[in-house]
């Protein structure tokens, strides 16, 4: 399995495929795994050169439980790192939900290595940190089997494969991850400067998608893809509503040459 260390936090990475390049990075609470679960690795490796990046906390990445260690800046410097020890000097991009919290720090710090940006479930404002204090406060409680079964009881249907994912989920990590995502500055300056084509999705169930549409009002290469009736998971579970997206603005932008 390769691994990069940045500045002492091992950071796992796969690769897939052949063609221009393309880095998928997951959301809170997940892993590379999920882009294999929901079809997008089989979608996408016959055209693309995949590389799929283990956020630090999370999968088999380095775990460590500093909140100041998830500084978003921080974790956009990992996808680089990934990329540079893989000879790639430019890719374009899939994040979704925090990956799409890289994708603005991405944007801020390290635009010319892009050749486009997708990004999905997110927006560049101050967020919710209600929601994410109760997560924080779930974990604390029960560690991460507490949490899976309060999801369960608040309604959420967990698959079997996700649950095994939850589990596995260092408590200390996710609960430092967390407070980075809840010290996360407003990020909406960089909006005018995305000047690379970007994507931007968001299911219409979800609690983020009246940032997201509004933030791409100030994007100025932007697609913006109102998903109907999708929640924050079921828009990144459905790929078969997403994919077609993908597939179609990134055969439009092609390798931004």
């Amino acid at each position: 399995m390769p691994y990069v260390d940045n500045n002492g936090v091992r950071i796992h990475y796969h690769i897939e495929g052949e063609g221009t390049p393309l880095v998928l990075q997951h959301g809170l609470t997940s892993s590379i795994l999920r882009w294999y679960e929901f079809g997008f690795v089989d979608a996408l490796k016959s055209d693309y050169r995949l590389l799929l990046v283990d956020a630090r906390g999370h999968g088999d990445s380095d775990k460590p439980h500093d909140a100041d260690a998830y500084n978003q800046t921080t974790m956009a410097s990992d996808v680089v790192a990934a990329m540079d020890t893989e000879g790639i000097d430019k890719a374009h991009y899939i994040g979704y939900s925090m990956g799409g919290s890289i994708g603005f720090a991405l944007a801020e710090s390290f635009a010319d290595r892009f050749h486009s940006l997708i990004i999905g479930g997110m927006h560049p404002y101050s967020l919710d940190a209600a929601r994410l204090e109760d997560r924080i406060k779930r974990i604390k409680a029960g560690g991460m089997e507490g949490y899976v079964t309060d999801l369960a009881a608040d309604g959420d249907v967990i698959s079997p494969e996700r649950k095994a994912q939850l589990l596995a989920n260092d408590p200390e990590a996710i609960i430092g991850a967390s407070l980075g995502l809840i010290q996360r500055p407003n990020m909406s300056p960089v909006l005018p400067t995305m000047t690379m084509p970007c994507l931007v999705y968001c299911g219409d169930a979800d609690g983020l998608h009246v940032g997201a549409a509004e933030c791409v009002k100030r994007m100025p290469n932007v697609t913006w893809v109102s998903l109907p009736g999708l929640d924050h998971t079921q828009a990144m579970e459905r790929s078969e509503l997403v994919l077609p997206h993908v597939q179609a603005f990134l055969k439009e932008t092609g390798d931004g040459s």
